[in-house]
């Protein structure tokens, strides 16, 4: 009996031992993004995805979501040394911090991963992180422009769909059959953003810097796109969505009182609240009619590395998983966000013959096909835009020729530029 509890005693201190012994505490990651709706998805996908793979490795996950001002808070908790250990990077403001040193390379990462290599990723989506020659944050998923147009006002009209074999041209001859500006119907809402227009801008050839660093809006292919896009509306085949009381393309087609809208496939969930029996469809932008090029962006969010973080490797673990096929697929298939997985165009959800999963096929294309460039602007940011949102809406609404508006906006790019 002595020997038994002797034993017991013994065993009971060795597991006391054992779970105080800090060789076997787990290395926590910590992770963050922002809030709303995402809170839950990436809960979800920390729970189905990333626990199963990377708790095996004594690796515990703490994930942080922010939910106001994330690039705000990162920038500062960067700055402070308490920043997460793998966050949400946008390509609209990553730039800056990637110059400042705050972000891992990723490229050794990548060379000695089994799971996950540079050549699994849409080429377009890893050069938008690409910086200096190096690769600094994985693409979670994106998006892209494409023409979503209104089905029932196309029949009505007896005009055929827009397609992918449309020019600037045949679009809009098929936008001015449909339009009756007289009875309140445009053929498409033309948002006066850079983010819309710029596409057009790219597939005429229009290059964001010269080797100076400066944005020149003289050349041939910026004003060639800026005097199509504005003409849009001044000829009222289009229509500003501000004009039907909307704040965005989306809304606008959602009125159906315009046959199209360039939006991406962030429509789709509004769609389907807001304009549940709507019939519409989706398609490529307009190839421009000489260069034979479309353009677009890619709007897009990786996973990063904090530089400074203890846990690296650790954090590249969690990286890999939440970037994993079967995480990608999952997202796919909730309808949630379009995967950066090259493989994945190929996924039998694609093939559903359901608007959202033709459209998303569409967007996802989008981001391989003509003159895709990032939705950045070096370390300018929105600076770089706002002169060239206030062009574009001082000539759609009338109140600036063309010209002038290009005149004042290259005045104010250049001071932006030279800062």
């Amino acid at each position: 009996m002595r020997r038994s509890i002797g034993s017991r005693l013994v065993l009971a201190w060795i597991v006391v031992a054992l779970l105080a012994s800090p060789t076997l505490a787990a290395t926590v990651v910590r992770v963050s993004g922002w809030g709303g709706t995402d809170i839950a998805i990436v809960e979800e996908l920390i729970s189905r995805f990333v626990k199963p793979v990377v708790e095996k490795e004594g690796i515990e996950v703490k994930y942080e979501p922010i939910a106001e001002d994330f690039a705000g808070f990162l920038t500062n908790s960067l700055s402070a040394g308490t920043a997460p250990d793998l966050f949400y990077m946008d390509i609209f403001w990553a730039e800056p911090l990637i110059a400042a040193g705050r972000i891992e390379p990723l490229d050794d990462y990548l060379a000695r991963s089994k799971v996950l290599h540079k050549q699994d990723i849409l080429p377009n989506l890893l050069q938008a992180f690409t910086y200096k020659g190096k690769v600094y944050g994985i693409p979670k998923d994106f998006n892209t422009l494409a023409l979503f147009y209104n089905k029932d006002l196309f029949d009505d009209a007896g005009v055929a769909y827009p397609n992918e074999t449309d020019t600037w041209d045949t679009l809009v001859a098929k936008l001015r059959k449909l339009s009756r500006p007289q009875e309140g119907i445009y053929g498409v809402a033309a948002t006066p953003e850079f983010a819309r227009f710029g596409a057009f801008a790219y597939a005429a050839g229009f290059k964001l810097f010269d080797e100076k660093g400066r944005s020149d809006l003289s050349q041939p292919g910026f004003v060639e796109a800026f005097r199509w896009y504005t003409g849009l509306v001044r000829d009222k085949v289009g229509v500003l969505p501000a004009d039907l009381g909307q704040g965005w393309g989306g809304g606008a087609l959602a009125t159906e009182k315009v046959g199209a809208a360039f939006e991406g496939a962030w429509i789709l969930g509004f769609l389907r609240d807001q304009a549940p029996n709507l019939r519409y469809g989706a398609t490529l932008l307009p190839k421009h009619p000489t260069t034979k090029q479309r353009g677009n962006f890619i709007y897009t969010v990786s996973w990063s590395i904090n530089a400074a973080s203890k846990v690296k490797q650790a954090a590249f673990k969690v990286l890999e998983a939440l970037t994993s096929p079967e995480a990608q697929q999952w997202v796919l298939r909730r309808g949630l966000a379009l995967p950066s997985r090259a493989a994945l165009l190929n996924d039998p959800y694609f093939q559903q013959k359901s608007p959202e999963a033709e459209a998303n096929l569409i967007v996802f294309r989008g981001a391989s096909d003509g003159n895709v460039q990032p939705f950045k602007f070096g370390k300018y940011g929105d600076a770089w835009m706002r002169p060239v949102n206030e062009a574009l809406s001082g000539v759609m609404t009338g109140e600036l020729t063309v010209e002038k508006a290009l005149q004042q906006a290259q005045k104010a790019l250049d001071e932006v530029t030279s800062r």
